[in-house]
């Protein structure tokens, strides 16, 4: 009976040693996991902070043998920075408060060099509730932490570099439209602070007609669909100014491909607008007087052989005529001044077309300008007369020079003739004088003067001074004069005279060589 018990009894040791085993068993696997982590220091420390185990990972990260560390105080790790301000225990206090503390910190290797580590450290309880120590895992970040910062200094960088563009708008939009930032060329260009205008929608920048045709959605569509989006067009400032806008919209998208908004950047072209603008103006202007000088010198043309005939006919009938009947030869008379005012018009136009087609060529010759001064007198006297016009001269002393003398009788003759004109029954005064290298021609008179608001375009083109418009005339009988001088390097200026009248100061450079003539002038009148 007791031996049957006994039988089927299991034996009292057997099952506490199987458990123990499985235990043994359990711990020897745990630890040779442990050990064959190698990207992570783990290793436990006692309550006191104490080293008392170290793993395979521990060595490769801290530099460290088991032999080396273990026994040794967790603040070997710490830097000194960390170690004054005591957080070792600190986190130490903190897991066992707490159960666990994680931070990320530099530590240090055996070496002495630095490494970003992420640190947890956990409290060990037994079973019965007293602490046995904590375990500890770190893992080094340096990599991370650099590819990070890295990261945040390349942000910063474009950060600044879009904050400190001043010229351009440059912002973010969210998928919807709406505006996500905002930098200072934007604040310039658009007048709306960051506080004003991020989260409202961009369509606040455009004209009422673009956003009624729907033209904020289809820039939108076409950036997301064609990844950017880009023209020119009028948008709107925060006042209601309208500037001319070139806008670029593109397409964002994060590292797996999800659309993440927009990014918009917008360039104030008004002022270029309107330069381009201006510059096709002046070219159609500028075509637009090309074709007149061209027409000019092809009405000139065809009008000059038929008015030289016509000319030469009247003289012929006109001599003939005196003899048989003065009144009819009277008529013929008068009809031929009026064919020389005529050709002298058509004259004056073929100077502007070959001043304005670049063939007004000079035949310089060297020659007393005074000689020329008064024969030019001379030769208008009568004309003068007859308009009770008293003609003074000051131009006894020889100025010789290298001119071209055609041109510039033709200077004087016009500057006489508009005299005669405007300033009727007053005298008229020409002088002739050099001074140093220069000779100094004019013509004044005791009419009723100029504008000084004419001054700046009396010798333009088709240019007559609004006070004097009821003599007729193109107005281009001074626009000769100004070219032919400056075609001698010269200039030509007018003045009213404080007694009244006007008075036109032609100053030609005397060629090297010339002889210097000190003027003694002598006043002769022509009578």
């Amino acid at each position: 009976m007791e031996k049957s018990r006994a039988t089927a009894q299991p034996p009292a040791e057997k099952q506490p040693v199987d458990v123990q085993k499985r235990v043994w068993a359990a711990e020897e696997r745990a630890r040779m996991i442990i050990e064959s982590v190698r990207d992570y220091a783990i290793f436990m420390l006692d309550p006191q902070g104490i080293i008392t185990s170290w793993n395979t990972g521990a060595e490769r990260i801290k530099g460290y043998t088991a032999e080396e560390i273990i026994g040794q105080p967790l603040s070997r790790f710490y830097t000194p920075e960390d170690l004054q301000r005591g957080l070792p225990q600190r986190l130490l206090r903190t897991a066992l408060e707490e159960g666990r503390v994680e931070s990320e910190g530099w530590r240090v290797r055996k070496d002495g060099t630095r490494f970003w580590a992420d640190v947890i450290i956990t409290a060990i309880w037994d079973a019965s509730g007293t602490l046995v120590g904590f375990s500890k895992v770190t893992r080094d970040l340096t990599e991370r932490r650099h590819t990070e910062e890295q990261l945040r200094l390349s942000e910063e960088r474009f950060r600044l570099l879009v904050e400190g563009v001043k010229d351009h708008a440059i912002f973010m939009l969210d998928p919807t439209g709406r505006v996500l930032t905002w930098n200072p060329g934007a604040e310039r260009l658009k007048g709306y602070r960051p506080e004003e205008i991020i989260g409202q929608h961009f369509r606040r920048f455009y004209p009422e007609e673009d956003i009624r045709a729907g033209k904020c959605e289809r820039e939108l569509e076409v950036a997301l669909r064609e990844g950017r989006f880009e023209e020119e067009g009028w948008r709107l400032r925060k006042d209601g100014s309208r500037f001319w806008a070139s806008v670029v919209l593109t397409s964002l998208h994060d590292s797996v491909g999800h659309h993440i908004g927009f990014a918009k950047v917008t360039r104030d072209l008004t002022d270029r607008r309107r330069m381009e603008e201006e510059r096709l103006r002046l070219a159609h202007a500028e075509e637009s007087v090309r074709l007149r000088d061209e027409f000019l010198s092809i009405a000139s043309h065809e009008l000059k052989t038929p008015l030289t005939a016509l000319q030469l006919q009247l003289h012929s009938l006109r001599e003939r005529l005196e003899k048989l009947d003065s009144k009819l030869a009277g008529k013929l008379d008068r009809a031929s001044r009026s064919s020389e005012r005529l050709g002298d018009l058509v004259e004056s136009l073929l100077d502007v077309s070959r001043i304005a087609t670049g063939r007004f060529d000079l035949q310089p010759q060297r020659f007393d300008l005074a000689e020329a001064v008064r024969e030019i007198c001379e030769r208008i006297r009568d004309v003068a007369t007859k308009a009770g016009c008293e003609l003074i001269l000051q131009a006894d002393q020889p100025l010789m020079g290298t001119w071209d003398r055609l041109r510039l009788e033709q200077v004087l003759n016009n500057l006489l003739s508009n005299a005669i004109k405007y300033a009727a029954e007053t005298p008229i005064r020409v002088s002739l004088a050099q001074e140093g290298e220069t000779a100094v021609l004019e013509v004044s008179d005791k009419g009723p003067g100029i504008a000084e608001a004419a001054f700046s375009r009396i010798f333009d083109r088709f240019e007559r001074a609004a006070e004097i418009r009821h003599h007729g005339g193109l107005g281009l009988g001074l626009y000769v004069v100004r070219e032919i001088v400056k075609a001698h390097n010269g200039m030509v200026t007018v003045r009213n005279l404080p007694e009244g009248g006007a008075c036109f100061t032609v100053r030609l450079p005397i060629p090297s060589g010339a002889p210097a003539q000190e003027p003694t002038p002598q006043t002769e009148e022509l009578h």
